[in-house]
């Protein structure tokens, strides 16, 4: 009875995966991997981050581009933008702002929240691809 309950549960994910990728074909998703504080920037501010992104040549668990040393960057170099005012995709924009101070989140972005139908070759990014972003709120100024 156990080995049958653990397969069905099994095969009830499986069947369930296509619904939480929906992200992939049109908006994003945020994962909270941890959570610390209810102070979210606010549209206008300049945030600082870590992060790491994931997708490159189509490939979700290839890295593209980090800032973390922990993550192959040569050096810890957090990236610093302002929020809420197209500096950044908008997949950025957007999950940024829902995230607050110390907060670190896994970023699920559509081809259309990340660098659409362009792409971004020189970073290793296929025209119309989904992306996966590890960000780490460090600073709200």
């Amino acid at each position: 009875l156990n080995q049958r309950s653990t397969n069905a549960r099994i095969h009830i994910k499986i069947m369930a995966a296509p619904v939480s990728d929906a992200w992939k074909q049109q908006g994003f998703d945020i994962e909270f991997l941890q959570t610390k504080s209810a102070s979210k920037p606010k549209a206008g501010q300049m945030v600082t981050v870590h992060c790491t992104g994931y997708g490159k040549n189509g490939d979700m668990t290839k890295t593209f581009w980090t800032t973390r040393k922990s993550d192959g960057a040569a050096k810890d170099e957090p990236f610093t933008f302002q929020i809420g005012k197209g500096k950044v995709i908008k997949g950025w924009d957007e999950g940024v702002a829902q995230m607050g101070l110390g907060d670190r989140a896994k970023v699920k972005c559509s081809p259309s929240f990340a660098y659409g139908a362009g792409g971004f070759p020189a970073w290793g990014i296929l025209p119309n691809s989904p992306l996966i972003f590890d960000i780490e709120l460090l600073q709200i100024k």
